[in-house]
């Protein structure tokens, strides 16, 4: 199978529509071949968040020649390289070097993937949030359609008990919290981009009594200011941020639950975690 249809058959799997409502254009889509030629037989797959270096190195080493990421290749919305090859950039060197000596194709999957993956009863759920879900066990807890967020209500538990869970099931280097980490938690909501305007957000946080926001990206004000008055007020309010890629990963690697149904099991399937990139020094 060539690369270029395992690529068409893996869209033909999704739900297919896009965050406008409006089905996924070809033309449009971030969803595009950022790197090499998919005219070629498909030796091997690997999936990531998004493709580093050392990803490129250990997909050269099980013989595999399509990298399926989920975010950008060459670190801007867009993969424009016209200006890293303008300036002679020395790591986009190296990088297309790596990729080339292994003759690699990288294809995004990114809207497709949040466009919904089939469930039993007929729905679509965002493959993203749902192997996350998935990989950190909670599907008992999840009272919400998973579309760019998740809502879940758990026994009473503790924001560091929580965190701690998150970092050893994702295999993270550590997390960042706002708030006290003996807070009660039983109603969380995992949500995506905490990054500016957050006024609905803060009066969703009020009004459903959510104890504890999971979330992507934070910014320092908004949302962060008020959960971190709402804590010092005594009032039941934390943040746990585990960094965008890491929160969005497991669901790459939830692909492989559903890689072999659609290109069959001659070509071999891997996940490759891109890996935490935070470090903390305390």
């Amino acid at each position: 199978m060539l690369i270029q249809e395992v690529i068409e058959g893996i869209k033909r799997h999704y739900g297919g529509i896009g965050f406008d409502g409006q089905i996924i254009d070809d033309q449009t889509t971030r969803d595009q071949i950022l790197y090499g030629d998919a005219a070629q037989v498909c030796t091997g797959i690997v999936t990531t968040c998004w493709a580093s270096a050392a990803v490129i190195q250990e997909a050269k080493a099980k013989g595999a020649n399509l990298i399926i990421c989920h975010e950008a290749l060459f670190w801007n919305h867009g993969d424009r390289t016209d200006w890293l090859a303008e300036t002679k950039n020395e790591t986009f060197l190296q990088k297309k070097a790596l990729l080339d000596d292994g003759g690699i194709v990288v294809w995004r999957n990114h809207d497709y993937i949040h466009s919904g993956i089939p469930l039993n009863d007929g729905s679509y759920a965002d493959g993203i949030f749902y192997g996350l879900i998935q990989e950190l066990g909670w599907e008992e807890y999840a009272d919400r359609s998973y579309h760019l967020e998740v809502l879940l209500n758990f026994p009473e538990t503790t924001v560091s008990a929580i965190g701690k869970e998150l970092i050893e099931k994702l295999k993270l280097n550590g997390a960042k919290v706002i708030g006290r980490l003996d807070t009660k938690v039983r109603k969380v909501l995992i949500y995506g981009h905490v990054v500016g305007d957050d006024n609905e957000l803060i009066k969703r946080l009020e009004q459903e009594e959510i104890d504890l926001l999971i979330t992507m990206e934070l910014f320092d004000f908004t949302a962060s200011e008020y959960v971190e008055d709402s804590s010092l007020l005594l009032a039941n309010k934390a943040i746990l941020t585990l960094g965008h890629f890491n929160t969005e990963e497991p669901g790459m690697k939830y692909m492989l639950d559903y890689l072999s149904e659609i290109v069959g099991t001659a070509i071999p399937t891997y996940f490759v975690q891109s890996g935490d990139m935070y470090h903390y020094l305390t």
